[in-house]
């Protein structure tokens, strides 16, 4: 038995693998989802109130996988049947993440070989979802980062700390990367 176990195991994992991801309805342009079949069924009734807690930033030439995660939790709860309308996001970005939510002007000075803030088109599309975008003021300081040189869908709150307390408070779910 445990000889046929292994090889349809192997080829259930290589269908998963070979599966290409969809683009979602909410924000076609970003956060690919794949479409998979579920045991723990997802309770499309329930309004999600999520703050995602971003602290990484990786290539300076792509968006941020972390804040694309984002695109991806709409695109495919939206597929699974929740209304768009039940989802309340927020993020809420400090340490290296804060480079990602400057303007172009300033992401350049951060990284010269940069032709543009490559998160940028991702923000807006964010932000047209009603995603709420806050900067940790105290991670804006630290870095000699001034306002004006955020991104416009950026609002400053006075800690990263402050802000996740806040929106936990109200009730939202804490998802860190």
């Amino acid at each position: 038995m445990k000889s046929l176990l292994f090889p349809a195991v192997f080829l259930f994992s290589l269908t998963l693998m070979a599966q290409k991801p969809l683009q979602g309805k909410v924000i076609p342009e970003y956060g690919p989802i794949f479409q998979v079949e579920t045991s723990f069924k997802t309770d499309t009734t329930q309004v999600m109130k999520v703050v995602f807690d971003i602290t990484k930033s990786e290539d300076p030439s792509s968006p941020n996988r972390f804040i694309g995660s984002v695109a991806r939790f709409l695109n495919m709860h939206e597929m699974e049947g929740v209304p768009v309308e039940n989802m309340h996001l927020a993020i809420v970005l400090h340490g290296q993440a804060i480079t990602d939510i400057l303007t172009n002007e300033a992401y350049q000075e951060h990284f010269p070989e940069a032709a543009s803030n490559p998160n940028l088109p991702l923000l807006k599309a964010l932000k047209a979802q009603h995603v709420e975008i806050i900067a940790c003021g105290q991670s804006l300081a630290m870095h000699h980062i001034k306002p004006d040189q955020l991104a416009e869908e950026v609002d400053v709150a006075l800690s990263a700390m402050t802000a996740l307390v806040q929106l936990q408070n109200q009730g939202y779910q804490l998802l860190k990367f």
